[in-house]
C-alpha cells in the first residue's frame, strides 16, 4: 500500500518566528521525517499542485472554477454544466484598508449562509445581466461561479495567494483586465450598498464587499488519477477524484480509523487545516492543530511505516516559501542511522 500525504502549511510560514516549534512535541511527525528523502521546489499552492497530480493543465489560470463546479452543481446543476462553457470562481470576500494596504479575508474568518449568497447574487445579476451577460451562480454559500459567453477570462491569481495579503498587486491581468478591473470596482459599490450589509455588521460580522475572481477555464477533456482512493474535505481535490472515477470520501476523524477502511492500493490524504491558520497568521491555533494532527495522523502513521504497512509513504508539504516532499519506503524506516531532528530544522 502506498500512501501520500497533502499538508499544506505543515511549517510556520514566517521564519521570524522560530520560537513557534518552542515546546511543541511532534515525535510521530519528526520520527517520519527522519526517515525520508526530500526535494524542494517552488511554491505553486495547493490548487497547483492538485491539478498538476490528476493531469489538469493550467489555461489561463488553473481551471478549478469548472473542475470543482461538476461537485458543486450537483443535480441541481446539472443545466448549467456544459463541458465548453467558460467558468470562473466569484468568491465571496471582505476586504478592509491597513494603512496603504488593501487586505483580504475569505469564509475561513467570516459566515455566510446559502440565503445570503443569494440575496447578493441576485442584486448582482439583476444589475449585470440586462446588458452585459454576467449572471453568478451561489452553488454553495462561500463558492459562487460566473458563466461567460465569450472566452474572455483573465490572467487571476489564487484565492489562497490572496488571502490575508495586501491585493492591489494581485487584481486581474492580462488580455481584458480592463474589463475586470471595472466589473470588481461595481461589485464593491453595489455590495457596499446592500441592506444585508447593514444588518451583518450590525450583528458584528464582516461585511460581503467584494468578490475575488479567480481559478477560470474550460472543463480539462481528460484527467488521470496516480491514486485509487481519495480522503479529503477539499472540494477540488474531491472533484478531481469524482471526474476520474476513483474511490473517494470525507476525511476520516484519525489514522486509525483510516487504517481499519483499507487495504491495498494507492491513497491520497490532504491534511488542510493547517492553512488557514498560517494564512492569517494564527500562531495559537496553528500549534494547537499541528498537536491535534500529530495525535490523530502523524503518531500512528509512524507506527504503522514501522510495522512494514506502507511499501512507500510520500508527505508533501505546499509552503509559502517553497514546497517540500518528504519520502519514504518500507526499508527506510529501519535506517536507524537517520535519527530524528527538531521540526525547526525542516521549516527553515
Amino acid at each position: 500500500m502506498n500512501l501520500h500525504l497533502l499538508v499544506p502549511a505543515l511549517f510556520w510560514p514566517d521564519p521570524a518566528l522560530p520560537e513557534i516549534y518552542r515546546d511543541l512535541p511532534l515525535p510521530g511527525l519528526e520520527n517520519l521525517l527522519a526517515k525520508c528523502s526530500v526535494t524542494e521546489n517552488k511554491p505553486e499552492g495547493i490548487e497547483a499542485w492538485l491539478c498538476r497530480a490528476f493531469g489538469a493543465a493550467k489555461q489561463q489560470d488553473w481551471p478549478v472554477a469548472p473542475i470543482t463546479l461538476q461537485t458543486d452543481g450537483g443535480e441541481d446543476g446539472e443545466a448549467i454544466k456544459t463541458e465548453k462553457s467558460h467558468w470562473i470562481r466569484a468568491d465571496p470576500v471582505h476586504l478592509r484598508l491597513e494603512r496603504d494596504h488593501i487586505l483580504l479575508a475569505d469564509s475561513h474568518v467570516f459566515h455566510i449562509s446559502l440565503e445570503e449568497a443569494r440575496q447578493f447574487t441576485g442584486l448582482l445579476n439583476r444589475h449585470f445581466s440586462a446588458n452585459q451577460g454576467i449572471n453568478l451562480f451561489p452553488l454553495r454559500p462561500d463558492r459562487w461561479y460566473l458563466r461567460l459567453l465569450e472566452p474572455t477570462l483573465p490572467h487571476t491569481h489564487l484565492l489562497s495567494e490572496a488571502v490575508n495579503r495586501d491585493i492591489r498587486n494581485k487584481l486581474p491581468f492580462g488580455a481584458n483586465n480592463t474589463f475586470w478591473r471595472s466589473l470588481i470596482n461595481e461589485v464593491q459599490m453595489l455590495l457596499h450598498e446592500h441592506p444585508l450589509n447593514q444588518t451583518r455588521e450590525a450583528r458584528g460580522e464582516l461585511a460581503i464587499n467584494s468578490v475575488w475572481f479567480w481559478g477560470g477555464g474550460t472543463l480539462p477533456e481528460s484527467l488521470v488519477s496516480p491514486y485509487t482512493h481519495v480522503w479529503s474535505n477539499e472540494v477540488l481535490a474531491v472533484s478531481l477524484a469524482s471526474a476520474c472515477n476513483i474511490d473517494y470520501a470525507p476525511l476520516p476523524v484519525d489514522a486509525t480509523v483510516w487504517e481499519a477502511s483499507v487495504r491495498t492500493g494507492r491513497h491520497l490524504v490532504v491534511l488542510d487545516e493547517l492553512q488557514g491558520r498560517a494564512q492569517y497568521r494564527d500562531a495559537y491555533g496553528w500549534r494547537e492543530s499541528i498537536k491535534e494532527m500529530e495525535r490523530r495522523w502523524f503518531d500512528p502513521l509512524w507506527r504503522m511505516l514501522r510495522r512494514g504497512q506502507f511499501d512507500e509513504i510520500t508527505l508533501t508539504a505546499p509552503g509559502e516559501s517553497s514546497d517540500k516532499s518528504f519520502t519514504a519506503t518500507r526499508s527506510d524506516s529501519r535506517k536507524f542511522w537517520r535519527r530524528p531532528r527538531p521540526i525547526l530544522a525542516y521549516g527553515k
